[in-house]
């Protein structure tokens, strides 16, 4: 179950490799391709792709790519994540070439605009209120990388006594010196547009998620994004399960509806995730009734037999108690409807005549089927059998109480190996 969630939340969020290639290619290794394009440039790709200069810049983007991206949302460290890069290039490139590496100014240039971008980052997401505005500038500030590297190729590609104010004294210099800035200003309303879209459809479908999760559960859902043939209708082995409130009806006559819908919602509040929790493929509610279905008989015996206990209690202030069948056999399960309305449905008989055992057992009992008896993997775990009287039914049905005590034993001492072999019914 837990493999379809995270299949369902990286739909929604992103993968783990999604949120890599986007820190790499979004942030990480912007400046170290613009300095690989200028020291090709002034070098010669012979000479500068035959030293490691090159390859150092792109591991170095990607260790901070890997690190950042790995980085918990409540604890993101943008501003020391943003310096893991240039300080990797640097440590090793001082520890090659000395002190002299600290000459060059594209060298300075990648620790200024690591620090800023780090700083407008961390205060993006310390100031929810200017996120927008920060966006912007962070947007120019990287376009300004491009700027910054083009006036360093220009002075080092010069006379040495060719300088900054010899390079901004040039028109065409002047007109680029503006004119990047002002894209990175409009990439940066870009940018911002494009995630005020995104957030809007993550809150949309985060929305559609949980109202998809009340008609499907979770698990199913999950399987059903990854595979959709999940919902095709098809003929599958199931263990069934209902639970129903004795003396409900009776119980509710006298009282506001108000309070009697406090007291399932508290009902199912405790029921669902138990539900849940063991496996269930489908749980339904309707009124005081729960219907719940499994691809495993000892799971749906897991879960009837906690059902009891946490049900009961909860049931014992009102004086009440719930009755519990289990049925296990084959099902027509899937989507069932007309072309505009379907709904995920189990159908056949094993489905009715566990509705049936369930309308047989006393408050506070579990009775199973001598299908679901026969499909635990787990011995001595049920009382006596008897025979009961079920509507629509040519023979009395067979049934056994589950032995709650025992299960919940056997179940402990299975989980650690401690049940011989023997023990078992299979």
């Amino acid at each position: 179950m837990h493999h379809h969630t995270v299949t369902l939340e990286s739909r929604l969020g992103g993968t783990p490799r999604d949120r890599l290639w986007k820190e790499l290619f979004g942030n990480a290794l912007h400046f170290p391709l613009v300095n690989i394009l200028l020291e090709l440039l002034l070098r010669g790709a012979p000479v500068y792709l035959s030293k490691p200069d090159a390859y150092l810049l792109i591991l170095s983007g990607v260790v901070q790519a890997l690190w950042l991206s790995r980085r918990s949302p409540d604890r993101p460290w943008r501003l020391t994540g943003n310096l893991i890069g240039p300080a990797l290039y640097t440590a090793v490139e001082v520890a090659m070439d000395g002190a002299g590496f600290f000459a060059d100014a594209n060298h300075i240039a990648y620790w200024v605009f690591a620090l800023l971008i780090g700083a407008i980052q961390s205060l993006r997401l310390r100031s929810p209120r200017i996120q927008g505005p920060l966006l912007i500038v962070e947007q120019v500030v990287r376009s300004c990388i491009l700027l910054a590297m083009y006036a360093i190729f220009e002075i080092r590609s010069k006379p040495i006594d060719y300088d900054f104010s010899d390079f901004m004294s040039d028109p065409s210099h002047q007109f680029v010196s503006v004119i990047i800035p002002v894209l990175g200003l409009s990439l940066g309303l870009a940018e911002l547009s494009s995630q005020h879209y995104l957030a809007l459809l993550r809150e949309t479908a985060a929305q559609l998620r949980v109202y998809a999760e009340w008609l499907f559960g979770r698990d199913l859902l999950g399987r059903a994004i990854s595979d959709p043939a999940e919902l095709t209708l098809a003929r599958r082995t199931r263990t069934v399960l209902f639970m129903d409130i004795r003396g409900f009806t009776r119980w509710s006559e006298p009282r506001p509806p108000e309070a009697v819908v406090a007291m399932l919602n508290r009902y199912y509040a405790v029921a669902e995730p138990l539900l849940q929790s063991h496996g269930a493929i489908k749980v339904r509610f309707l009124a005081d009734e729960v219907l719940a279905v499994f691809a495993d008989a000892d799971d749906a015996a897991a879960a009837a037999s906690e059902l009891r206990e946490k049900v009961g209690a909860l049931l014992a202030g009102d004086k009440l108690g719930a009755g519990i069948g289990l049925n296990t056999g084959p099902v027509v399960e899937g989507l069932m409807g007309s072309s505009a309305m379907q709904a995920y449905d189990v159908i056949g008989d094993t489905v009715n005549t566990a509705k049936r055992i369930e309308g047989g057992a006393a408050a506070q009992e579990v009775l199973i089927s001598d299908a679901t008896r026969q499909a635990l993997s787990l011995a001595h775990t049920v009382g006596a059998a008897r025979e009961i009287a079920a509507k629509g039914k040519a023979e009395p049905l067979r049934v056994f109480p589950l032995d709650y005590l025992a299960f919940r034993a056997r179940r402990y001492e299975e989980a650690r190996g401690l049940t011989p072999t023997s023990a078992r019914l299979r």
